[in-house]
């Protein structure tokens, strides 16, 4: 199996998903045990935020699903390790 890299991939159609990529580029990525931010609070400093130090308990973070094949991507940015923490960390929010 190749080398998965975590990473926050966001949408043209502003969606904001959280997940692991063999291959980065275009504007088709396929995600493993992908996630998606419904709603990210002041705290986390914008979407890049969300690919520094992950979700806070304020955030709204979906389901994992066990592969996610987006489209229309409009950027692709790496993790850190303390942010996928927060993500395989992070449940719903009420």
């Amino acid at each position: 199996m190749p080398k998965q890299t975590a990473v926050l991939v966001t949408t043209i159609h502003r969606g904001v998903f959280f997940g692991y990529a063999a291959k980065i580029g275009g504007k088709v990525i396929k995600l493993s045990s992908a996630r998606n931010c419904l709603y990210w609070s002041n705290d986390v400093k914008g979407f890049l935020g969300l690919a520094i130090t992950g979700p806070s308990k304020s955030c709204k973070i979906g389901p994992k699903v066990p592969s996610l094949i987006l489209n229309d991507v409009t950027s692709i940015s790496e993790v850190t390790p303390q942010a996928v923490i927060a993500w395989e960390n992070s449940p719903w929010s009420l």
